[in-house]
């Protein structure tokens, strides 16, 4: 049974219907009606899984999918989407940096190890926003200490003949009525800075906080590059070792972010946390399994520096099928794990994979390169089109920048025209056609001044006639 905050994640899917998940990727993704359709369903399958009674539920299986089409159609932006909409652990991996066992490079394995850091990510951050209220007025009254530290218990007063002036002398002899007075003074400045607090008006004072900092060996074995398995190890040494802290004079809006990461660690319970993450792993996760084809080696392919692609193939199989995965977390099981595979196959071909692989992915989609009208429609339709990105970059100077729909429609003939001519990447052909269509104007738009620019037919013609013409294109556009 599914702990509660899984049945909460789950619960966020029970209003996606497959139609709704179409829907939602087509503000992002133009055309791939396909693709689209076979993991709307995928996705909400993961739903009915867990609401099927428990003696066939864990026998229910993730039917995987392979996306195959050539490069810069959509393949790896719709398992993006997919899994921002379903709130789900998400991993992207290439494949080609995947060699057998035995050969130097990245296990399979790792994969699932990157997923379950994901969940426990995607769980932490849950977990914090449940207690940020909690936390942030823990880091409110912490920061106050620091600015307005607590006054001195006053010493005792030496005696006096004054008959005026009267002390009242608590059981260990401390003069109360002062400290009372001292104690009202701290309270009332501590209630003014805390709304300047609140306010945002002490976010450049400095104060001075201690702050953890590792060993220089630890930083050696944590840092980038390192053999795989270093950083985990590097972890656990971490907890083995005493913490060493230094002060450090910041800001308060520095120490802020400082000193809530401590509270958060206060609040939260890591061991719930990962216990959590690994539920939600194993019954929610996505692995994107890109460039799948550049392990799918010839008939007959058994030498050169691609020795291990088929090693690779049958490493990924237990994984793909389900087996249990060791983590610094504990034992993973991918048995109901989503798969989604997706590669060019410009060389090799889907059945080059050994068939056992080829049998771990039985939902097929073949995605259709893009067309010129598929590109009018890249550039208008989805939230983030192409020119809606530029013509903010270019409202970052003060200027405005539009397109006519001549003009859009001369970049698609064009990015479609050099598609046709030179290798086929598909919609990212638009990038270098419009950086090159905007280079002189975003090189010249701080000086230019905020005259509107408006870009047409004419104007795409002009400034892109010459590299259209010149049959060595790579001169100019990689």
């Amino acid at each position: 049974m599914a702990s509660p905050r899984t049945e909460q994640a789950l619960a966020r899917l029970a209003d996606l219907s497959p139609r709704k998940i179409v829907a939602e990727l087509d503000r992002y993704i133009v055309g791939q009606a396909g693709a689209k359709k076979a993991v709307a369903i995928a996705l909400r399958n993961r739903w009915r899984r867990q609401r099927t009674p428990d003696e066939i539920r864990a026998e229910i299986a993730p039917n995987n999918i392979i996306l195959i089409g050539p490069t810069g159609v959509g393949k790896t932006e719709i398992a993006r989407r997919l899994a921002k909409l379903a709130g789900a652990p998400f991993v992207k991996v290439e494949a080609s940096k995947f060699t057998e066992v035995g050969y130097v490079g990245r296990d399979v394995e790792g994969m699932v190890r990157d997923l379950v850091e994901n969940a426990i990510d995607l769980v932490r951050s849950e977990r914090e926003t449940e207690v940020a209220d909690l936390a942030h007025d823990k880091v409110d009254e912490r920061l106050l200490d620091l600015l307005l530290p607590a006054p001195p218990a006053p010493a005792a007063p030496p005696a006096s003949d004054d008959p005026q002036r009267v002390f009242i002398a608590a059981p260990d002899g401390q003069v109360a009525e002062e400290q009372a007075r001292a104690q009202e003074r701290h309270q009332r400045t501590r209630d003014k800075l805390r709304q300047l607090l609140r306010d945002g008006q002490l976010e450049h004072r400095e104060v001075e906080v201690e702050v953890a900092q590792a060993g220089p060996a630890i930083d050696a074995l944590s840092q980038q590059g390192a053999p795989e398995g270093m950083q985990n190890f590097a972890e656990m040494l971490s907890e083995f070792l005493p913490k060493r802290t230094k002060k450090r004079t910041v800001p308060v809006s520095e120490a802020r972010r400082i000193l809530l990461d401590e509270e958060f660690d206060k609040l939260i319970n890591l061991d719930d946390v990962t216990a959590d993450a690994i539920e939600r792993a194993e019954s929610m996760g996505i692995i994107f399994l890109d460039e799948i084809d550049k392990i799918a080696g010839g008939k007959g392919d058994t030498g050169g520096p691609d020795v291990s692609r088929e090693g690779v193939q049958r490493d990924l199989l237990p994984i793909v099928e389900g087996s249990n995965v060791q983590t610094k977390h504990g034992m993973v099981k991918t048995d109901h794990v989503l798969f989604v595979a997706a590669g060019a196959f410009h060389v090799s071909k889907p059945s080059d994979l050994i068939p056992e692989l080829q049998g771990r992915f039985p939902i097929r989609v073949e995605l259709q390169a893009l067309t010129e009208a598929d590109f009018i429609r890249i550039m208008t339709e989805p939230e983030h089109a192409l020119t809606k990105q530029y013509a903010a970059l270019v409202a970052a100077e003060g200027a405005s920048l539009s397109f006519t729909e001549d003009g859009i429609a001369e970049v698609a003939r064009i990015a479609a025209r050099l598609n046709a001519r030179m290798e086929n990447i598909g919609a990212r052909r638009l990038h270098t056609v419009m950086t090159t269509l905007l280079e002189s104007l975003l090189f010249e738009l701080p000086e230019r001044g905020t005259a509107p620019e408006v870009v047409d037919g004419a104007t795409v013609r002009a400034r892109l006639a010459a590299i259209v013409e010149d049959e060595d294109l790579r001169k100019y556009i990689l």
